[in-house]
Protein backbone atom coordinates (compact mmCIF):
# COMPACT_ATOMS: atom_id res chain seq x y z
CA UNK A 1 0.00 0.00 0.00
CA UNK A 2 1.33 3.43 -0.95
CA UNK A 3 0.83 5.80 1.99
CA UNK A 4 2.86 8.54 3.62
CA UNK A 5 4.50 11.81 2.69
CA UNK A 6 8.16 12.44 1.90
CA UNK A 7 10.14 15.49 0.84
CA UNK A 8 12.97 15.23 -1.66
CA UNK A 9 14.94 17.44 -4.03
CA UNK A 10 14.94 17.22 -7.79
CA UNK A 11 18.58 17.13 -8.83
CA UNK A 12 20.01 19.32 -11.66
CA UNK A 13 19.60 16.40 -14.11
CA UNK A 14 15.86 16.20 -13.28
CA UNK A 15 16.23 12.98 -11.30
CA UNK A 16 14.09 12.32 -8.26
CA UNK A 17 14.84 9.73 -5.58
CA UNK A 18 11.78 7.67 -4.74
CA UNK A 19 11.71 6.52 -1.09
CA UNK A 20 12.62 2.85 -0.67
CA UNK A 21 9.27 2.20 1.04
CA UNK A 22 7.51 3.18 -2.17
CA UNK A 23 9.98 1.43 -4.49
CA UNK A 24 9.16 -1.88 -2.83
CA UNK A 25 5.49 -1.40 -3.75
CA UNK A 26 6.26 -0.12 -7.26
CA UNK A 27 8.50 -3.04 -8.17
CA UNK A 28 10.89 -2.70 -11.11
CA UNK A 29 9.13 0.17 -12.79
CA UNK A 30 6.11 2.39 -12.91
CA UNK A 31 4.22 4.83 -15.09
CA UNK A 32 4.63 8.57 -14.58
CA UNK A 33 1.95 10.87 -15.99
CA UNK A 34 0.22 14.20 -15.57
CA UNK A 35 -2.03 14.25 -12.54
CA UNK A 36 -4.83 16.46 -11.35
CA UNK A 37 -4.47 19.75 -9.49
CA UNK A 38 -1.06 20.36 -11.08
CA UNK A 39 0.80 17.35 -9.71
CA UNK A 40 2.21 14.20 -11.31
CA UNK A 41 0.93 10.67 -10.73
CA UNK A 42 3.07 7.54 -10.49
CA UNK A 43 1.22 4.26 -10.88
CA UNK A 44 2.65 0.81 -10.26
CA UNK A 45 2.47 -1.10 -13.55
CA UNK A 46 -0.17 -3.43 -12.05
CA UNK A 47 -2.43 -0.44 -11.21
CA UNK A 48 -1.71 1.42 -14.44
CA UNK A 49 -2.98 -1.30 -16.76
CA UNK A 50 -6.63 -1.29 -15.54
CA UNK A 51 -6.63 2.51 -15.26
CA UNK A 52 -5.33 2.92 -18.82
CA UNK A 53 -7.85 0.35 -20.09
CA UNK A 54 -10.65 2.30 -18.42
CA UNK A 55 -9.42 5.52 -20.04
CA UNK A 56 -9.05 3.83 -23.41
CA UNK A 57 -12.62 2.60 -23.15
CA UNK A 58 -14.13 6.04 -22.62
CA UNK A 59 -16.34 7.40 -25.37
CA UNK A 60 -14.42 9.27 -28.05
CA UNK A 61 -17.67 10.95 -29.03
CA UNK A 62 -17.60 13.30 -26.05
CA UNK A 63 -15.08 16.09 -25.69
CA UNK A 64 -14.74 15.73 -21.91
CA UNK A 65 -13.86 12.04 -22.05
CA UNK A 66 -11.43 12.55 -24.96
CA UNK A 67 -9.73 15.35 -23.05
CA UNK A 68 -9.53 13.36 -19.83
CA UNK A 69 -7.96 10.38 -21.60
CA UNK A 70 -5.51 12.66 -23.42
CA UNK A 71 -4.42 14.29 -20.18
CA UNK A 72 -3.31 11.00 -18.67
CA UNK A 73 -2.30 8.90 -21.65
CA UNK A 74 -0.49 11.25 -24.03
CA UNK A 75 2.13 12.37 -21.54
CA UNK A 76 2.57 9.05 -19.75
CA UNK A 77 6.03 7.46 -19.64
CA UNK A 78 7.31 4.25 -18.17
CA UNK A 79 10.05 4.93 -15.66
CA UNK A 80 12.70 2.66 -14.20
CA UNK A 81 14.73 3.18 -11.08
CA UNK A 82 18.47 3.68 -11.35
CA UNK A 83 20.84 2.08 -8.85
CA UNK A 84 20.11 4.93 -6.39
CA UNK A 85 16.32 4.57 -6.65
CA UNK A 86 15.89 7.67 -8.81
CA UNK A 87 13.62 8.29 -11.77
CA UNK A 88 14.05 10.84 -14.53
CA UNK A 89 11.32 13.47 -14.79
CA UNK A 90 10.88 14.44 -18.47
CA UNK A 91 10.86 18.16 -19.30
CA UNK A 92 7.18 18.25 -20.30
CA UNK A 93 6.10 16.72 -17.00
CA UNK A 94 8.47 18.89 -14.96
CA UNK A 95 6.97 21.98 -16.61
CA UNK A 96 3.38 20.74 -16.20
CA UNK A 97 3.89 20.31 -12.44
CA UNK A 98 5.92 23.56 -12.11
CA UNK A 99 8.71 21.76 -10.27
CA UNK A 100 11.49 23.91 -8.94
CA UNK A 101 13.80 21.96 -6.65
CA UNK A 102 11.91 20.74 -3.58
CA UNK A 103 9.06 18.27 -4.14
CA UNK A 104 6.70 16.23 -2.01
CA UNK A 105 5.96 12.59 -2.79
CA UNK A 106 2.61 11.57 -1.30
CA UNK A 107 1.32 8.00 -1.19
CA UNK A 108 -2.38 7.66 -1.98
CA UNK A 109 -3.07 3.94 -1.68
CA UNK A 110 -2.75 2.86 -5.35
CA UNK A 111 -0.61 5.71 -6.70
CA UNK A 112 1.92 8.34 -5.73
CA UNK A 113 1.49 12.04 -6.31
CA UNK A 114 4.52 14.27 -6.81
CA UNK A 115 3.99 17.94 -6.03
CA UNK A 116 6.10 21.06 -6.10
CA UNK A 117 6.61 21.61 -2.37
CA UNK A 118 5.27 25.17 -2.33
CA UNK A 119 2.15 24.17 -4.28
CA UNK A 120 1.62 21.14 -2.01
CA UNK A 121 1.85 23.22 1.15
CA UNK A 122 -0.78 25.65 -0.14
CA UNK A 123 -3.06 22.85 -1.35
CA UNK A 124 -2.73 20.91 1.90
CA UNK A 125 -3.36 24.01 4.01
CA UNK A 126 -6.54 24.79 2.04
CA UNK A 127 -7.66 21.17 2.27
CA UNK A 128 -7.16 21.02 6.02
CA UNK A 129 -9.20 24.22 6.47
CA UNK A 130 -12.11 22.63 4.57
CA UNK A 131 -11.85 19.05 5.84
CA UNK A 132 -15.06 19.29 7.90
CA UNK A 133 -17.06 20.43 4.85
CA UNK A 134 -15.55 17.69 2.72
CA UNK A 135 -16.34 15.06 5.35
CA UNK A 136 -19.92 16.31 5.55
CA UNK A 137 -20.36 15.99 1.77
CA UNK A 138 -18.91 12.49 1.80
CA UNK A 139 -21.25 11.61 4.66
CA UNK A 140 -24.22 12.82 2.61
CA UNK A 141 -23.14 10.42 -0.14
CA UNK A 142 -22.90 7.59 2.40
CA UNK A 143 -19.14 7.22 1.90
CA UNK A 144 -18.11 7.83 5.51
Amino acid sequence: MLIGEFRHNLDPKKRLAIPSKFRKELGNGAVLTKGLDGCLFIFPLKSWAPFAEMLGGLSIGKQDTRSFARLFLSGAVEVEFDSFGRILIPDNLKEYASFKKEVVIAGLFNRLEIWDEEKWNKYKNDLEKNSDKIAEKLGELGLI
